[in-house]
This record gives C-alpha cells, structure tokens and sequence, in this order.
C-alpha cells in the first residue's frame, strides 16, 4: 500500500544563498521554470501522494500562497523557526504523524523514480533513503548500515564508520511516526532540544529499534544548500523538464 501523505521541512531562510533567499525561503528558488517546492509537490503528487503538510517559517505568506493553488496541500506554520533547529520543525508537525508519512526536507529535489523506488521498498516501521558514493564530504549526513539496517547516522561519523548518506527522505509506517515522535518529545523535553536535527532523533532510536534503510543509487536528486548547489540543481531540473530522465 503506498503512502499517501507527506511533510515537507519548509521553514528555515537559507542564508547561506544570501542575496537569493533574502526576501523569499529558499525553497521557492526557481529551477528550470518551477520552484523548488513546484518541483517537490509535483514529484510526490506523481507517487501517490495526495495530502501535503508543508512546515513553513520565514516568508510564510509567500509559501502558503503556493500550497493555495494546490490541491491536498496546505501549510503548518512554525513561530520559533528563527531559533530552533529542524527538531523544533518536526515537534510542531507531531499531530501529522496519524498514519503512513513521508517526511523530506525542503531543501531536497527528488525525481518521481526515487520517490517510486522509496514506495515499493518493504522496509520496516522506519526507513532511511540513502545514497552511495565514492567521496563523502563534511557537510553529507553520514550512514553506517549493515545490510540494510542503520545502525548510526550523524554528519559527525569518522571515516570507515559510514557506507552511505542521507538524502533527507524518510518513510514511516505501521507505527514508525508514533515511535519518531515519542523520541522527538523525548528530545524537546531537553536544554539542547531546540539546538537538534531530527535525524539525531533518528540515531537514537536505531540503538533500540529496527531502522531500516533504501538505496537510491543511481537516481537522481539534489540538495541545495550552497552556492555551488544552485548550478547543479539547474541542470538536473532542466534534464527533467525536458524528459532527458
């Protein structure tokens, strides 16, 4: 049975794409005649997705005026975005986790066949989309799994104890978001809980618990987080836009 709800992590600036992102969220930068967030919807939307709860944060006006002309999408506003991490996101969307969800970060472009192959994939109440690759750099948030099960996940991860990265794609099911959102409250209940990304929520709980993971190697997505993302994800968009993949 396919997932047919989504969240989309939405609130933060930006700024590291300062002047782009100084009036608007970086997730309405356009790519290839769409916005990023355009391009995310229209992906899900092609999966199976009908419901779309978007966390919005700065310029939430701008993003909501894109959930208005949607079908089956609107927005959760977040007040504190502006002094939490994406934990905090997370913790105001807790009420959303009611049944399957995708959780992805807004920042991430996803082609409609990654998101195909994260539907059709028989993991557990948890899974973790990954990526594989030669190099892994500072900034990629690091996986160590064994087979398919995660065992640590965190951008801090020392070289040989990590095989793949994250993509910022997570599926619950049959209960994984009740047991995501128990530890997210665990966490929030702390002094440093507003200072945490979801995904240490994620490494604790894979101490404890079966998370799985899906490999996603050779499809296509992109990150856009820094300057030099901004061509890449130009180029993978303008190749979709044209049916080139």
């Amino acid at each position: 049975m396919p997932i047919e709800k989504a969240i989309i992590l939405s609130a933060g600036k930006g700024s590291r794409l300062h002047p782009l992102t100084d009036d608007k969220p970086k997730c309405l930068i356009e790519f290839s005649g769409k916005s990023l967030l355009e391009w995310q919807l229209d992906a899900l939307a092609a999966s199976g997705i009908r419901e779309v709860v978007i966390v919005t944060g700065f310029r939430d006006d701008l993003v909501e005026a894109v959930a208005a002309r949607r079908e089956g999408v609107r927005t959760l506003f977040n007040p504190f975005y502006h002094v939490a991490d994406n934990l905090g996101s997370v913790w105001m969307a807790r009420g959303e986790f009611d049944r399957d969800t995708l959780l992805m970060n807004g920042d991430t472009l996803v082609s409609t066949a990654l998101l195909a192959k994260v539907q059709a994939a028989n993991g557990g109440a948890i899974t973790v989309t990954v990526d594989e690759k030669d190099d892994y750099d500072a900034d990629d948030m690091k996986v160590l799994r064994e087979g398919t099960r995660l065992k640590r996940i965190g951008k801090a991860l020392e070289p040989g104890q990590y095989n793949a990265e994250s993509i910022g794609v997570l599926a619950f099911r049959n209960g994984g978001g009740a047991l995501f959102i128990d530890e997210v409250e665990r966490m929030m209940r702390t002094s440093e809980g507003t200072r945490r990304w979801y995904l240490r929520a994620i490494d604790s709980l894979a101490a404890a618990h079966p998370v799985e993971t899906v490999s996603i190697k050779g499809e296509q997505w992109q990150e856009v987080d820094f300057p030099e993302d901004l061509a890449k994800a130009e180029a993978v968009t303008a190749a979709w836009a044209a049916g080139r993949i």
